[in-house]
């Protein structure tokens, strides 16, 4: 399952440009994951500062 960018997301962007397939893009207010382009790996989850993202 894709992780999940949550509302207390800051747009930073420090989880996009941690990414390794590029899964991550700016939303509307927030950072959002393209699911079908993620691989689970868990990487957006450990360089976020505010904890917003889950897996």
């Amino acid at each position: 399952m894709a992780y999940v960018i949550g509302d207390a997301c800051v747009s930073c962007g420090t989880c996009a440009g941690e990414c390794p397939v590029g899964a991550i893009s700016e939303g509307d207010g927030k950072y959002v994951i393209d699911a079908d382009s993620c691989i689970d790996c868990g990487t957006c989850a450990g360089v976020c500062p505010t904890g917003a993202i889950e897996g």
